[in-house]
């Protein structure tokens, strides 16, 4: 290759690396609160069940989902603004179309819970730290806030702390 045809076709990629890179930034969505936006609650309610698999009541599960999905979203509203802004990415990013790929989802809305379990399973023992992060962040989200929660303690056989 000339030194000329090798330049030109420098110039000719940096230039289209410069224009879609100004396209990503302009296209992106401006970050948004993971405790106030809709692709939260659309994932959290198809991971809400598969993370509460065998605690959430056999009847009338659509209520205990719901009380979960609220304390969910209460957990995270009480976060600091930059981890509720991460999260807002986390959800934006598994809410879109190249997410859902990613997770082997067609639609969080139709998901059952058995395909929302592999996903889980796929990140909690993927082979990048990203994906764990990923995982590990939405089983603590989940099941810290229904736990904490006095209602659900009979059905673990849990007493309640100690009194002192």
């Amino acid at each position: 290759m000339r030194r000329r045809t090798f330049l030109k076709v420098g110039l000719i990629g940096g230039a289209v690396l410069a224009a879609a890179g100004g396209a990503a930034l302009w296209l992106k969505p401006a970050a948004r609160d993971a405790a106030t936006s809709d692709e939260a609650r659309t994932v959290l309610r198809a991971v809400i069940p598969a993370l509460l698999a065998g605690a959430l009541p056999t009847d009338g599960i659509a209520p205990a989902r719901e009380a979960a999905l609220g304390r969910t979203l209460a957990a995270i509203a009480s976060l600091p603004p930059p981890m509720r802004l991460e999260l807002g990415e986390l959800f934006a990013l598994l809410a879109s179309r190249p997410g859902r790929w990613l997770a082997g989802v067609e639609d969080w809305e139709t998901a059952d819970v058995e395909q929302v379990s592999r996903f889980l399973q796929r990140w909690r023992t993927h082979a990048f730290d990203l994906f764990q992060a990923g995982y590990h962040a939405l089983h603590d989200l989940v099941l810290g806030p229904w736990y904490a929660d006095e209602s659900t303690w009979d059905a673990i056989g849990y007493p309640g702390p100690p009194t002192l």
